[in-house]
Protein backbone atom coordinates (compact mmCIF):
# COMPACT_ATOMS: atom_id res chain seq x y z
CA UNK A 1 0.00 0.00 0.00
CA UNK A 2 2.95 2.22 1.06
CA UNK A 3 4.20 1.71 -2.65
CA UNK A 4 1.69 2.50 -4.69
CA UNK A 5 0.70 5.96 -2.44
CA UNK A 6 4.66 7.07 -3.41
CA UNK A 7 3.75 6.05 -6.73
CA UNK A 8 0.34 7.92 -6.76
CA UNK A 9 2.15 11.14 -5.01
CA UNK A 10 4.76 10.70 -7.31
CA UNK A 11 2.28 11.09 -10.54
CA UNK A 12 0.47 13.97 -8.90
CA UNK A 13 4.03 16.34 -8.21
CA UNK A 14 4.95 15.63 -11.83
CA UNK A 15 2.11 17.41 -12.79
CA UNK A 16 2.08 20.11 -10.31
CA UNK A 17 4.20 23.36 -11.12
CA UNK A 18 4.79 23.43 -7.37
CA UNK A 19 7.39 23.41 -4.82
CA UNK A 20 5.00 21.13 -2.87
CA UNK A 21 7.04 17.77 -2.26
CA UNK A 22 6.47 14.08 -2.93
CA UNK A 23 6.27 13.47 0.60
CA UNK A 24 3.45 16.18 1.43
CA UNK A 25 1.36 15.16 -0.87
CA UNK A 26 1.77 11.53 0.30
CA UNK A 27 0.76 12.44 3.58
CA UNK A 28 -2.86 13.92 2.95
CA UNK A 29 -3.75 11.22 0.00
CA UNK A 30 -6.75 9.54 1.62
CA UNK A 31 -8.58 6.34 1.35
CA UNK A 32 -12.22 6.81 0.50
CA UNK A 33 -14.84 5.34 2.40
CA UNK A 34 -17.03 4.59 -0.30
CA UNK A 35 -14.91 2.42 -2.90
CA UNK A 36 -16.62 3.54 -6.21
CA UNK A 37 -14.92 6.54 -6.04
CA UNK A 38 -11.61 4.87 -6.19
CA UNK A 39 -8.90 3.33 -4.26
CA UNK A 40 -7.21 6.64 -3.54
CA UNK A 41 -8.15 10.22 -3.19
CA UNK A 42 -6.06 13.54 -3.44
CA UNK A 43 -8.16 17.00 -2.39
CA UNK A 44 -7.20 19.48 -3.89
CA UNK A 45 -8.33 21.72 -1.66
CA UNK A 46 -4.62 22.62 -0.37
CA UNK A 47 -3.72 23.73 -3.34
CA UNK A 48 -6.57 26.28 -4.21
CA UNK A 49 -4.70 29.21 -2.30
CA UNK A 50 -1.04 28.32 -3.87
CA UNK A 51 -2.47 28.09 -7.30
CA UNK A 52 -4.99 30.52 -7.04
CA UNK A 53 -7.86 28.20 -8.81
CA UNK A 54 -10.40 26.44 -7.47
CA UNK A 55 -10.35 22.81 -6.50
CA UNK A 56 -12.36 21.58 -8.81
CA UNK A 57 -10.38 23.03 -11.32
CA UNK A 58 -7.19 21.96 -10.20
CA UNK A 59 -8.41 18.33 -9.97
CA UNK A 60 -9.62 18.55 -14.06
CA UNK A 61 -6.15 20.00 -14.86
CA UNK A 62 -4.42 17.76 -12.65
CA UNK A 63 -6.48 14.49 -14.37
CA UNK A 64 -5.60 15.88 -18.21
CA UNK A 65 -1.67 15.68 -17.16
CA UNK A 66 -1.56 12.22 -15.51
CA UNK A 67 -0.73 9.67 -17.72
CA UNK A 68 -2.32 6.34 -16.38
CA UNK A 69 -0.22 3.18 -16.02
CA UNK A 70 -0.21 0.27 -14.25
CA UNK A 71 -0.77 -0.51 -11.10
CA UNK A 72 -3.12 2.67 -11.66
CA UNK A 73 -5.99 1.69 -14.19
CA UNK A 74 -8.39 5.42 -14.06
CA UNK A 75 -7.76 8.87 -12.56
CA UNK A 76 -11.29 10.82 -12.13
CA UNK A 77 -11.55 14.51 -10.74
CA UNK A 78 -14.62 13.85 -8.47
CA UNK A 79 -16.01 17.55 -6.60
CA UNK A 80 -12.69 18.50 -6.03
CA UNK A 81 -10.95 15.35 -5.41
CA UNK A 82 -8.47 13.31 -7.85
CA UNK A 83 -9.59 9.96 -7.03
CA UNK A 84 -7.11 6.39 -8.33
CA UNK A 85 -8.30 3.36 -9.13
CA UNK A 86 -5.70 0.49 -8.04
CA UNK A 87 -5.35 -3.04 -9.66
CA UNK A 88 -3.89 -4.46 -6.94
CA UNK A 89 -3.87 -7.88 -9.00
CA UNK A 90 -0.17 -6.13 -10.28
CA UNK A 91 0.55 -4.98 -7.27
CA UNK A 92 0.32 -7.88 -5.08
CA UNK A 93 2.44 -9.91 -8.15
CA UNK A 94 4.96 -7.30 -8.02
CA UNK A 95 5.17 -8.09 -4.43
CA UNK A 96 5.26 -11.79 -4.32
CA UNK A 97 8.08 -11.66 -7.20
CA UNK A 98 10.24 -9.59 -4.78
CA UNK A 99 9.61 -11.88 -1.85
CA UNK A 100 10.63 -15.27 -3.97
CA UNK A 101 13.93 -13.16 -5.30
CA UNK A 102 15.02 -11.29 -2.10
CA UNK A 103 13.83 -14.09 0.45
CA UNK A 104 14.80 -13.15 4.14
CA UNK A 105 16.34 -10.05 2.74
CA UNK A 106 12.83 -8.75 1.34
CA UNK A 107 12.09 -5.66 3.31
CA UNK A 108 15.41 -5.22 4.87
CA UNK A 109 16.66 -1.23 5.17
CA UNK A 110 20.23 -0.36 6.45
CA UNK A 111 18.73 1.89 8.76
CA UNK A 112 20.89 0.62 12.13
CA UNK A 113 23.73 0.79 9.81
CA UNK A 114 25.07 -2.70 11.86
CA UNK A 115 25.03 -0.22 15.28
CA UNK A 116 24.37 -2.95 18.25
CA UNK A 117 20.88 -3.55 20.05
CA UNK A 118 20.55 -5.89 23.01
CA UNK A 119 17.50 -7.60 23.41
CA UNK A 120 16.93 -9.79 26.93
CA UNK A 121 14.24 -12.21 26.85
CA UNK A 122 12.83 -14.98 27.66
CA UNK A 123 14.83 -15.65 31.52
CA UNK A 124 13.73 -18.85 32.96
CA UNK A 125 14.88 -19.23 36.28
CA UNK A 126 16.62 -22.48 36.78
CA UNK A 127 14.60 -25.18 38.47
CA UNK A 128 11.42 -23.59 37.83
CA UNK A 129 8.88 -25.28 35.25
CA UNK A 130 8.43 -22.27 32.07
CA UNK A 131 5.34 -20.51 32.27
CA UNK A 132 2.84 -18.65 30.28
CA UNK A 133 5.02 -15.48 30.98
CA UNK A 134 8.12 -17.13 29.40
CA UNK A 135 6.34 -18.37 26.20
CA UNK A 136 5.10 -14.49 25.80
CA UNK A 137 8.17 -12.94 26.47
CA UNK A 138 10.45 -15.61 24.10
CA UNK A 139 7.72 -15.07 21.08
CA UNK A 140 7.62 -11.35 21.75
CA UNK A 141 11.60 -10.60 22.05
CA UNK A 142 12.36 -13.04 19.65
CA UNK A 143 9.78 -10.56 16.70
CA UNK A 144 11.78 -7.91 18.14
CA UNK A 145 15.21 -9.08 17.12
CA UNK A 146 14.01 -9.65 14.01
CA UNK A 147 12.30 -6.65 13.07
CA UNK A 148 15.88 -4.73 14.16
CA UNK A 149 17.93 -7.19 12.01
CA UNK A 150 15.39 -6.26 9.23
CA UNK A 151 16.51 -2.17 10.26
CA UNK A 152 19.54 -3.18 9.80
CA UNK A 153 21.05 -3.83 13.53
CA UNK A 154 23.41 -6.42 14.80
CA UNK A 155 21.36 -7.95 17.79
CA UNK A 156 22.64 -9.33 20.46
CA UNK A 157 20.00 -11.99 21.90
CA UNK A 158 20.46 -12.31 25.51
CA UNK A 159 18.75 -15.13 27.66
CA UNK A 160 19.57 -14.36 31.45
CA UNK A 161 18.93 -17.73 33.35
CA UNK A 162 18.59 -16.92 37.44
CA UNK A 163 20.44 -19.67 38.26
CA UNK A 164 22.64 -17.66 41.60
CA UNK A 165 21.58 -16.49 44.45
CA UNK A 166 20.32 -17.69 48.36
CA UNK A 167 17.41 -19.67 46.36
CA UNK A 168 19.66 -22.16 45.76
CA UNK A 169 20.71 -22.83 49.06
CA UNK A 170 17.03 -23.20 50.23
CA UNK A 171 16.42 -25.55 47.12
CA UNK A 172 19.81 -27.77 48.53
CA UNK A 173 18.21 -28.24 51.51
CA UNK A 174 15.23 -29.03 50.43
CA UNK A 175 16.44 -31.71 48.07
CA UNK A 176 18.04 -33.58 50.43
CA UNK A 177 15.19 -33.15 53.21
CA UNK A 178 12.04 -34.08 50.52
CA UNK A 179 13.55 -35.77 46.77
CA UNK A 180 12.50 -39.17 48.07
CA UNK A 181 8.86 -38.13 48.28
CA UNK A 182 8.65 -37.00 44.61
CA UNK A 183 9.08 -38.71 40.97
CA UNK A 184 12.08 -36.38 40.41
CA UNK A 185 13.28 -38.75 37.12
CA UNK A 186 10.17 -38.18 34.84
CA UNK A 187 9.37 -35.10 35.58
CA UNK A 188 12.33 -33.00 37.51
CA UNK A 189 11.36 -29.15 36.94
CA UNK A 190 8.13 -29.77 38.38
CA UNK A 191 9.00 -31.82 41.27
CA UNK A 192 12.01 -28.69 42.05
CA UNK A 193 9.94 -26.02 41.97
CA UNK A 194 7.08 -28.35 44.51
CA UNK A 195 10.14 -29.06 46.57
CA UNK A 196 11.57 -25.40 46.87
CA UNK A 197 7.48 -23.88 47.48
CA UNK A 198 7.36 -26.52 50.29
CA UNK A 199 11.25 -25.79 51.90
CA UNK A 200 10.44 -21.86 51.17
CA UNK A 201 7.69 -22.18 53.23
CA UNK A 202 9.08 -24.52 56.02
CA UNK A 203 12.00 -21.65 56.09
CA UNK A 204 9.22 -18.60 57.15
CA UNK A 205 8.17 -20.73 59.85
CA UNK A 206 11.08 -21.83 61.26
CA UNK A 207 14.58 -19.26 61.30
CA UNK A 208 16.75 -22.73 61.85
CA UNK A 209 15.78 -23.76 58.09
CA UNK A 210 16.65 -20.06 56.83
CA UNK A 211 20.04 -20.39 58.75
CA UNK A 212 21.23 -23.72 56.59
CA UNK A 213 19.99 -22.05 53.37
CA UNK A 214 22.22 -19.58 54.00
CA UNK A 215 25.00 -21.92 55.23
CA UNK A 216 24.50 -24.23 52.23
CA UNK A 217 24.65 -21.54 49.71
CA UNK A 218 28.17 -20.01 51.40
CA UNK A 219 29.39 -23.50 50.90
CA UNK A 220 28.39 -23.10 46.89
CA UNK A 221 30.14 -19.90 46.77
CA UNK A 222 33.12 -21.31 48.63
CA UNK A 223 33.13 -24.47 45.87
CA UNK A 224 32.24 -26.94 48.38
CA UNK A 225 31.93 -29.94 45.89
CA UNK A 226 28.78 -31.62 47.25
CA UNK A 227 26.85 -28.08 46.69
CA UNK A 228 28.23 -27.54 43.27
CA UNK A 229 27.17 -30.96 42.29
CA UNK A 230 23.62 -30.22 43.15
CA UNK A 231 23.54 -27.16 41.55
CA UNK A 232 24.74 -28.53 38.72
CA UNK A 233 22.61 -31.38 38.24
CA UNK A 234 19.41 -28.20 39.06
CA UNK A 235 20.83 -26.66 35.92
CA UNK A 236 21.43 -29.10 33.41
CA UNK A 237 17.97 -30.60 33.84
CA UNK A 238 16.61 -27.12 33.41
CA UNK A 239 18.45 -26.15 30.77
CA UNK A 240 17.30 -30.14 29.04
CA UNK A 241 13.68 -28.70 29.60
CA UNK A 242 14.59 -25.47 28.32
CA UNK A 243 16.03 -26.24 24.84
CA UNK A 244 13.08 -29.35 24.50
CA UNK A 245 10.79 -26.18 24.52
CA UNK A 246 12.69 -23.55 22.62
CA UNK A 247 12.83 -26.48 19.77
CA UNK A 248 9.03 -26.51 19.97
CA UNK A 249 9.10 -22.79 19.62
CA UNK A 250 11.11 -23.39 16.99
CA UNK A 251 13.27 -20.71 18.36
CA UNK A 252 16.11 -22.03 19.53
CA UNK A 253 18.66 -19.79 21.75
CA UNK A 254 22.41 -19.91 20.78
CA UNK A 255 24.58 -21.23 23.59
CA UNK A 256 26.37 -18.31 23.19
CA UNK A 257 23.61 -15.76 24.03
CA UNK A 258 22.46 -17.76 27.33
CA UNK A 259 23.85 -15.67 30.41
CA UNK A 260 24.80 -18.51 33.62
CA UNK A 261 26.48 -16.97 36.39
CA UNK A 262 29.37 -19.30 37.26
CA UNK A 263 31.42 -20.42 40.28
CA UNK A 264 34.37 -19.38 38.52
CA UNK A 265 33.45 -16.17 37.48
CA UNK A 266 34.70 -13.81 40.63
CA UNK A 267 38.16 -15.43 39.82
CA UNK A 268 37.86 -14.24 36.40
CA UNK A 269 36.92 -10.49 36.89
CA UNK A 270 39.11 -9.89 39.32
CA UNK A 271 41.98 -11.51 37.21
CA UNK A 272 40.82 -8.49 34.91
CA UNK A 273 40.33 -5.84 37.23
CA UNK A 274 43.90 -4.69 37.34
CA UNK A 275 43.54 -4.07 33.76
CA UNK A 276 41.28 -1.28 34.41
CA UNK A 277 42.73 2.10 35.05
CA UNK A 278 41.95 3.77 37.93
CA UNK A 279 40.94 6.80 36.63
CA UNK A 280 38.02 5.15 34.82
CA UNK A 281 34.55 6.19 35.57
CA UNK A 282 32.46 4.10 37.36
CA UNK A 283 30.33 3.86 33.81
CA UNK A 284 32.99 2.38 31.88
CA UNK A 285 34.06 0.34 34.58
CA UNK A 286 30.65 -1.47 34.80
CA UNK A 287 30.66 -1.81 30.48
CA UNK A 288 34.11 -3.79 31.07
CA UNK A 289 32.69 -5.87 33.21
CA UNK A 290 30.25 -6.76 31.10
CA UNK A 291 31.90 -7.18 28.12
CA UNK A 292 33.92 -9.90 30.42
CA UNK A 293 31.20 -11.46 30.94
CA UNK A 294 29.80 -12.19 28.01
CA UNK A 295 33.28 -13.19 26.85
CA UNK A 296 33.93 -15.95 29.44
CA UNK A 297 30.29 -17.33 29.08
CA UNK A 298 30.34 -17.48 25.22
CA UNK A 299 33.75 -19.30 25.93
CA UNK A 300 32.50 -21.16 28.74
CA UNK A 301 29.13 -22.78 27.46
CA UNK A 302 30.21 -22.42 23.73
Amino acid sequence: MEDVKKIVAELIKDSLNSSITVEEIEQRLESPKDKSNGDLAYPCFTLAKVLKKSPTIIAEELKENIKVSSPITKVEAISGYLNFYVDYKDVYSSVITDIMREKEKYGFVNYGKCGNVVVDYSSPNIAKPFHLGHFRTTVIGRALCNLYEQLGYNVVKINHLGDWGRQFGLLIEGYKRFKDEYDIKSDPLHALSEIYVRINKLAKEDENVMNIARENFKKLEEGDKESIKLWQYFRDVSLKEYMRIYRKMTIIMAYEVIILYHLHMPCILWEHLPNIPNECPKREVQDYLVHLFFVFDSTVIG
